[in-house]
């Protein structure tokens, strides 16, 4: 078949955007020495994990809206559920977040500091998220914002804690915590908050808040079904 220019190039343009493609990925993808001393996240639940455990994974931005409001209908649940479910919560701090990975960063340290404050400090994120939205910090420096947030987190989780949270803010360990955090999350093809998983499949709506009905519409069947797996097993002789 006798072919023009154009369309000589037209059955090139798949192969070359092929090869464009692989590029950038050759350029990026980076191996880490090593794998982190502790699986990422902050465990909400302090009760046993057994096999039967139902684990919900939870990544939120503590400045997204919708972070906020899928918030209390989770902990209901998790409240609900008792022993049955485990909550694990990753950080996203999303770059359109101006001060996300601050904030992110504060948990990070105070997780480091008191880890029973951890979620107190996430609750008042939620609750004065818009304080530090990004019109109402556009005029202040990254300092003074920095800064802000420091004071923040010490008025919620104890003022004794002050001079141990700025010190978290100059210590390298803690920007690399949130890092390895925002990489952990981006690994697992998250890319929006809140996203959820349970037992390690990605929920469906991602970027959506999850009601207290909707929770039960996905545990209820999962809890029923290990119920009849067990009476299906033969006793042990």
């Amino acid at each position: 078949m006798r072919t023009g220019k154009g369309t000589t190039l037209l059955l090139l343009f798949p192969c070359i955007c092929s090869i464009v493609s692989i590029i950038p990925c050759q350029r990026t993808v980076k191996a880490q020495p090593l794998p982190p001393a502790k699986y990422d996240g902050f465990l909400y639940t302090n009760h046993p994990v057994d096999s039967d455990t139902i684990l919900i994974e939870a990544f939120f931005d503590p400045f997204c809206p919708d972070s906020r409001d899928s918030w209390p209908p989770l902990k209901q649940a998790i409240h609900h559920y008792g022993s049955h479910v485990s909550l694990m919560l990753h950080l996203l701090p999303l770059p359109y977040h101006d001060y996300a990975f601050a904030s992110s960063r504060a948990l990070q340290i105070v997780n480091l500091l008191n880890p029973s404050a951890t979620f107190r400090l996430l609750d008042s994120f939620f609750e004065h998220q818009e304080r530090f939205y990004n019109a109402q910090t556009s005029n202040k420096s990254r300092d003074a914002v920095v800064n802000e947030i420091a004071e923040f987190t010490a008025e919620t989780v104890g003022k004794s804690y002050y001079s141990a949270i700025v010190s978290g803010f100059k210590d390298s360990k803690t920007d690399l915590k949130t890092r390895v955090s925002f990489k952990y999350s981006t690994s697992r093809g998250v890319f929006g908050t809140p996203t959820f998983y349970i037992n390690g499949f990605v929920l469906p709506d991602s970027g959506s808040s999850i009601d207290f009905k909707g929770w039960r519409s996905f545990i209820d069947p999962l809890l029923a079904g290990q119920s009849k797996n067990r009476d299906a097993l033969p006793p042990l002789s």
